[in-house]
């Protein structure tokens, strides 16, 4: 097990010796118990690496962890009031979902964290993932990294695997 470290004082991401500057949360960091759905906050926290998410269209290799393609159509409940919520939907969706397809390039590479999944709570904070850095200067819970340095990423993590914020 090789676990990634996030250092949210420093917005670096470490890696098996390498430092990736990393975006963080609007509203910075937060207690796991304290996050709340929309709070902007990364949740501080062990969190396993539970699946990956790739734009067929943008991105080509096959990381060891479980992994399938994005389609446009997909997207992830963010509305505490869905039976669905903090899981994958598909688009048109009855109730508020983010779309994962975007033209901004940030989730051309998706890993989806183990946070608030066990089950979901309602409320509790939805869609906190590891993935590209997009057009903008924070992120809205999640982290972030430049592309190029998540694509390396994928290519040496291995199930069992975790990401730590602290």
């Amino acid at each position: 097990m090789s676990d990634i470290h996030v250092d949210a004082a420093r917005a670096i991401l470490v890696h098996d010796g390498h430092e990736i500057p990393c975006l963080l949360g609007r509203s910075g960091t937060i207690t796991a118990a304290a996050k709340r759905e929309g709070d902007g906050a990364t949740p501080l926290g062990r969190w396993p690496l539970r699946t990956v998410l790739l734009r067929p269209d943008r991105v080509s290799l096959t990381p060891a962890l479980p992994w399938r393609f994005l389609r446009p159509d997909d997207g992830w409940s963010d509305d505490p009031a869905d039976p669905a919520y903090n899981r994958p939907v598909r688009h048109p969706h009855r109730f508020s979902a983010e779309r994962l397809w975007r033209d901004d390039h940030a989730y051309d590479a998706i890993i989806v964290l183990a946070h608030n999944d066990t089950p979901p709570v309602p409320g509790a904070g939805s869609a906190i993932f590891l993935h590209c850095i997009g057009t903008a200067p924070h992120t809205e819970g999640c982290i972030a990294i430049p592309r190029d340095a998540m694509l390396g990423l994928l290519s040496k993590l291995r199930p069992g695997d975790g990401l730590v914020i602290d």
